[in-house]
């Protein structure tokens, strides 16, 4: 228990006895009256009780005192023990006085000599009772300095864990759920939404990746991942996951946004690549594969580990026309879902290259390519030969693959790195050999 003790100052032996009897009278046993017979006396004691850590809530003295005035001495005591209440008790104060102690020492009350013993005992009584208080109140503000401490400690925590939390399941996944935060979304929520999928991979990142150490791999992941990251955003999109090199985003405001990433994307790979080049490192190549569609996206897994996803023919049908990118040698395609859902938008840069069939589809799919990306002069060059191209398209739709064929390698003739009118020449050659020995 923290020991108190209340000081008297006096010039005067009697005084002080006087004044010791009555604050005993007043407060019991309760405090330690300590006695000076001088302003010097008074600070040595003063010194000595906060030394052996005694609280002073009260002190009492005399204005006029052969060594030091009663002001002076409650000034001095103030820089000593600001908290201690200070009281003056002198018939012979001025009034300067009395303000310099109010000033410099925040005089708690003063009291006129003789004293009447009922008024000092209900002065000395309040201000016990108000330092005692004024303790409290500080040891309550003390402790909800501490809470609104730890309070912020908590909620600094919480926001670091809640945007760790964004960067594992986005925000735009917990809204589409109808969620506020992640901690509502349960197990099993869910909801169908008409959104475009976009998939890319790494060309031959098998055999990329054996020539790298595992921290090479992660490195280099991590490189082309962040580099490929802004153009989905920028265009209203968010990342679903992440499957080693390959991306899976999600659009939901418009396929435009969609391919407008895309592009984007393919955009930076080709600034990474000239810093790939510039590091001695070859360029790496990426397919893009989108479509539009319905498709269900919530949550999967158990009570204690679940994820997010989504589910649906229209996702894979995108990741299907992705794998078709390579095939093609081309570094983008889209669906007639994707195509018929692009108002607004350039089509300039877009052709049609023919129908297939999709593993787990019964139904022929029609896909475009998506050139706005490609080098300068391919580009041109598949703009240029766009005409002949179609026609070209059309006859080997019926298989006429003699014209076909014609009309592929004009288009070669004009532009002689379009892979995919190299792809349907070998085609129309092929189907040409077969059918040659049936003609005979």
């Amino acid at each position: 228990m923290i020991k108190q003790v209340i000081i008297c100052v006096d010039d005067e032996k009697t005084v002080l006895k006087s004044l010791k009897t009555e604050l005993k009278d007043a407060l019991g046993n309760t405090y330690r009256i300590e006695i000076a017979e001088g302003g010097e006396d008074a600070l040595e004691l003063i010194a000595e009780l906060i030394e052996d850590e005694y609280e002073i809530p009260l002190i009492i003295s005399d204005y006029v005192m052969p060594d030091m005035k009663g002001d002076e001495l409650l000034r001095r005591v103030h820089q000593l023990s600001p908290k201690t209440l200070k009281v003056m008790l002198t018939g012979q104060a001025t009034i300067e006085a009395v303000g310099n102690a109010i000033k410099n020492a925040k005089l708690y009350r003063y009291i006129g000599k003789p004293w009447q013993t009922e008024d000092l005992k209900l002065t000395v009584t309040e201000a016990v009772h108000s330092y005692s208080q004024d303790k409290k109140l500080a040891a309550q503000n003390a402790e909800l300095r501490k809470i609104n401490q730890e309070l912020e400690v908590a909620l600094e925590q919480q926001s670091k864990l809640t945007e760790a939390a964004k960067r594992f399941v986005p925000n735009e996944f917990v809204s589409l759920l109808s969620r506020d935060t992640l901690s509502d979304v349960k197990l099993g929520d869910s909801v169908e939404k008409e959104m475009s999928i976009l998939f890319s991979d790494i060309r031959d990142f098998t055999a990329l990746s054996e020539g790298m150490t595992p921290q090479e791999n992660f490195k280099f992941i991590n490189a082309y991942l962040s580099r490929m990251e802004p153009g989905i955003i920028e265009n209203h999109g968010f990342i679903d996951k992440y499957i080693g090199d390959a991306i899976m985003a999600l659009f939901g405001h418009s396929a435009v946004d969609a391919v407008q990433a895309g592009i984007s994307m393919l955009h930076s790979l080709d600034d990474y690549n000239q810093y790939r080049i510039n590091a001695g490192y070859g360029p790496i190549k990426i397919g893009i594969g989108i479509n539009t569609g319905s498709l269900m996206l919530g949550t999967v897994g158990a009570t204690n580990r679940m994820d997010s996803t989504v589910i649906g023919d229209a996702v894979n049908l995108a990741a299907r026309v992705e794998s078709l990118t390579k095939s093609y040698g081309v570094s983008m395609l889209i669906t007639q879902n994707t195509f018929s859902k692009l108002t607004n938008f350039p089509l300039d840069f877009i052709r049609n290259i023919g129908h297939v069939r999709v593993k787990g589809k019964s139904n022929l799919v029609t896909i475009y390519e998506v050139f706005e990306a490609d080098k300068p002069e391919v580009k041109e060059g598949k703009s240029r030969t766009l005409p002949i191209f179609r026609e070209a398209l059309y006859n080997y739709s019926a298989s006429k693959h003699k014209e076909a064929a014609q009309l592929f390698g004009e288009c070669l003739q004009q532009n002689p790195l379009d892979q995919v009118a190299q792809n349907y020449l070998e085609r129309c050659q092929e189907m040409q050999s077969l059918l040659a020995p049936n003609r005979g």
